[in-house]
């Protein structure tokens, strides 16, 4: 719980052509109590967006401000300008979520308990149809134990928390001395695995890092997360989208090289090998995903603008 003055606390929303999901998100967020100021940050959506938060939608007695980008950045670039624009905003917290989570009313309360114990924080997220399920399954620290039932992760918490995990972007606290420590989100990584390597240069920074079992986000269900394969011993993550497909494998391979080391990174590319040789045969996902990596590898991360509509 925090023993000093009230923290200023500014929410960043990224978002992109959800316009209905947007309104409904804006609208809950003028029911939280303790926050300062809302900042919308608006990735060129087509879908109206840009016009509506002209108008200047009310959030109740918050303040909402907005910004339309040129071009779309991806919730990496999206990420990257609301930080750096709530900390301009003098922000002592930062609340980070996308378009399409939706925070229960007393997540913010929940999180804030946390506030002299963690610098990089966030709730559970829940399946919005099935709330007893998590959207983002968790590892449990210390093994290799994945959990799914939201009642198994609280079980394994200790004091309403599990140190050492958060699911970045979606309604995660991070304070302002651990930006300046760290920087900005990668906004060349466009999409898929920015946030992962934001939690991983914060752990690396030495950042108190969680997640508050007591506080939830619902979203909207991702499905199964990952296709399993060599005999069901491990899963691929594998995107119909090639737009997704291209910067996870870029994405991923850098991480894994940047934070783990090259041999983690060589076993990703023989699992990419083997998943679309023997798994899922495609040549052309195959090239995609060489390609992909060697501009990974190369520092090139221009390459998915040739999938953008």
């Amino acid at each position: 719980m925090t023993t000093g003055p009230l923290p200023r606390i500014v929410a960043v929303v990224v978002t992109f052509n959800r316009l209905a999901l947007l309104e409904k998100l804006v609208a809950r967020l003028g029911e939280i109590e303790g926050l300062a100021e809302v900042l919308v940050v608006d990735n060129a959506s087509s879908d109206g967006t840009g016009a509506w938060l002209a108008a200047r939608p009310t959030t109740g007695e918050i303040p909402l401000s907005a910004r339309t980008l040129p071009t779309n950045r991806g919730g990496a670039g999206g990420f990257h300008d609301g930080l750096a624009w709530a900390i301009d905003r003098e922000a002592d917290l930062v609340w980070l979520m996308d378009d399409d989570g939706l925070p229960d009313v007393d997540c913010l309360d929940k999180l804030l308990l946390e506030t002299d114990n963690l610098d990089f924080w966030g709730p559970l997220v829940v399946d919005e149809a099935d709330p007893g399920r998590l959207v983002f399954p968790i590892r449990l620290p210390g093994g290799a134990r994945v959990v799914h039932a939201v009642e198994d992760v609280r079980r394994a918490a200790k004091q309403d928390r599990i140190d050492g995990i958060v699911i970045p972007f979606n309604g995660v606290l991070v304070t302002k001395e651990l930006v300046d420590r760290i920087g900005l989100p990668r906004e060349e990584f466009f999409i898929w695995g920015d946030d992962h390597e934001y939690r991983l240069r914060a752990e690396e920074a030495g950042a108190r890092v969680a997640t508050v079992v007591t506080a939830t986000v619902r979203h909207p269900s991702v499905g199964n997360l990952g296709t399993p394969m060599m005999f069901g011993r491990t899963t691929y993550n594998d995107s119909p989208s090639d737009l997704k497909h291209y910067c996870m494998a870029r994405n991923n391979l850098v991480n894994l090289r940047d934070y783990r080391g090259p041999l983690h990174a060589l076993a990703f590319v023989v699992k990419t090998a083997w998943f679309y040789t023997f798994t899922r045969p495609s040549l052309s996902r195959l090239r995609l995903s060489i390609g992909a990596m060697r501009a990974g590898i190369a520092g090139d991360f221009d390459g998915h603008r040739r999938f953008l509509s």
